[in-house]
C-alpha cells in the first residue's frame, strides 16, 4: 500500500515523497520502498496530485511485482544466476570446484527452498548433515572417514558467497549464511605463520644483496600485503608515484596444460594501498632497469608494462616467486616459511602498529572481516607498547625507533 507525504522545499518548490510497504522482514522490520516525485513548476497544484496519485499507483505496482519475484524465486534457480556471474571472475579450476560442491552437497540439501524461505536453521541443518557425511573416494566409494571440519566450513563458504550475492541484488535482506548465527563443529585452527619483527627487520636487512627484482618483490609483498599472484600481474601503470598508490585490479593464474592468463583479484574487489617511499624508490629503480633491458635487446624485449618479468619482459611465472624466496631463506639460514607468509606478516604488523581491523580488511582486500579476525590471537604477546609506523617497526634505519 503506497502512502504520499507532500513536502516544501526551502525555495517553496513541492516534492511529494511516495512510499510503498511490501511486508516485513526476517526481522519483523518493515520493507518499504521510497520515491521523490518533484512536479514541473509550470504544473497546477491540482494537476500535480492528479499526476503522483497517477506515479504512486505505477510504483506500487512495480514494487509488488519485484516483491513477488522476490518470494518465489528458488534457491536452484538463483545458483544459476551465480554461477554465470562467478564463472567470468574464477580460474577454471575454482570454477569446477564450486560447481561440484554445489552440485554435489548443497543443492540436493537447499535446492528445493525458495530463496526467501532459507533461514540460519536450514543452514544449520546442511552444516549437521555435513559434519556427518563420508569422504568421496576418487573411485566413487566412499571411505569411513567422515568430512573434515574445514571442509565443512569450505562448503558453507560457497553458501555464503551464494547468499551474497543475493543480498547484493536485493533479492533478501541479509545472509543466512553468517558465521555468527550458526554453529560449526570444533576444529584444531592450522597456525598461521608469520615473521617475527626481528626476522623481518633480519630478512630485509639480507634483502639489500640480492638482485633489484627481487628486492622490490619481496619489499611489496611485505608493505603491501599483496597475494602472489596479485603481486606478478602488477603493471608500473598500476602505480601513482606521487600519492604513492598502489591499484591492485587483478591476479595472475596457470592451469596445467594452459598458458598462464590473468583474472579479477580474489573477492573481485579492485583494491588501492598506500605504499612506503622505499617501495616507491626500488619500483622507478626496476623501472629503470627494464628500460636499460628494453633497449638492449630491441624487438627481442616483449613490452607489455608488468614490473615483475622473465628475461625477456614477459610476465614472470606465478609459481616462481615461491621458488625464489624458498632459495632466498635457505642462503641466509631463515627458517623455512611459504611465500604467503609474507601476507599474514603484513596484516599482523600492521594491526601491531595500530591499525584497525577495517582497515587491515581494506588493505588485504578481504571481502568478510571474519577472515581478518584470524590475525588478532597473533597480538596476544606482542609489545603493545610499539605503535610507530609498520615502516619504522621493520625499518633498520638507526634514526627511528628499535625494536
Amino acid at each position: 500500500m503506497s502512502n504520499i507525504k507532500k513536502r516544501y522545499g526551502k525555495d517553496g518548490s513541492v516534492s511529494y515523497l511516495i512510499r510503498v510497504s511490501t511486508g516485513y522482514d526476517i526481522n519483523g522490520k518493515q520493507i518499504r520502498h521510497n520515491k521523490t516525485y518533484r512536479p514541473p513548476q509550470s504544473m497546477s497544484p491540482k494537476k500535480a496530485e492528479k499526476e503522483v496519485q497517477r506515479i504512486a499507483f505505477e510504483f506500487e505496482q512495480e514494487c509488488m511485482v519485484l516483491g513477488n519475484i522476490k518470494n518465489n524465486i528458488r534457491f536452484s534457480d538463483f545458483v544459476k544466476t551465480y554461477l554465470e556471474t562467478e564463472k567470468p571472475l574464477l580460474s577454471p579450476t575454482t570454477y569446477d570446484t564450486y560447481t561440484a560442491h554445489i552440485n554435489n552437497f548443497i543443492l540436493p540439501a537447499l535446492g528445493h527452498y525458495k530463496l526467501t524461505d532459507i533461514k540460519p536453521k536450514q543452514i544449520q541443518d546442511l552444516i549437521n548433515q555435513l559434519s556427518t557425511s563420508k569422504k568421496k573416494l576418487q573411485n566413487g566409494k566412499y571411505s569411513d572417514e567422515t568430512l573434515k571440519p574445514s571442509t565443512v566450513q569450505r562448503y558453507i563458504d560457497t553458501v555464503k558467497s551464494i547468499f551474497r550475492l543475493a543480498v547484493k541484488q536485493g533479492l533478501i535482506n541479509d545472509n543466512p549464511a553468517d558465521s555468527k548465527r550458526l554453529t560449526f563443529p570444533k576444529a584444531q585452527k592450522p597456525k598461521t605463520e608469520i615473521f617475527t619483527r626481528k626476522e623481518a627487520t633480519e630478512l630485509l636487512k639480507a634483502l639489500q644483496k640480492e638482485p633489484l627484482q627481487f628486492q622490490t618483490l619481496i619489499q611489496l609483498a611485505i608493505f603491501s600485503g599483496a597475494r602472489r599472484g596479485e603481486l606478478v600481474a602488477l603493471k608500473f601503470s598500476d602505480i601513482d608515484f606521487e600519492t604513492r598508490q598502489l591499484k591492485i585490479e587483478r591476479a595472475a593464474y596457470r592451469e596445467k596444460g594452459h598458458p598462464q592468463a590473468v583474472k579479477p583479484p580474489k573477492d573481485y574487489e579492485t583494491r588501492i594501498v598506500t605504499l612506503t617511499q622505499i617501495c616507491c624508490d626500488l619500483i622507478k629503480e626496476l623501472q629503470k632497469e627494464k628500460a636499460a633491458e628494453k633497449q638492449r635487446l630491441g624487438n627481442l624485449w616483449a613490452d607489455e608494462d608488468w614490473i615483475f618479468t622473465q628475461s625477456n619482459g614477459k610476465m614472470m611465472f606465478v609459481t616462481t616467486p615461491t621458488a625464489q624466496f624458498s632459495k632466498f631463506l635457505e642462503k641466509y639460514g631463515f627458517k623455512h616459511k611459504k611465500f604467503h607468509c609474507l601476507r599474514h606478516t603484513s596484516a599482523t604488523m600492521l594491526l601491531y602498529a595500530g591499525a584497525n581491523l577495517k582497515q587491515v580488511q581494506s588493505r588485504l582486500g578481504h571481502s568478510d572481516i571474519e577472515t581478518t579476525n584470524k590475525y588478532l590471537h597473533m597480538l596476544e604477546d606482542a609489545d603493545i607498547d610499539a605503535v610507530d609506523s609498520l615502516e619504522n617497526l621493520l625499518s633498520d634505519e638507526p634514526n627511528n625507533n628499535n625494536s
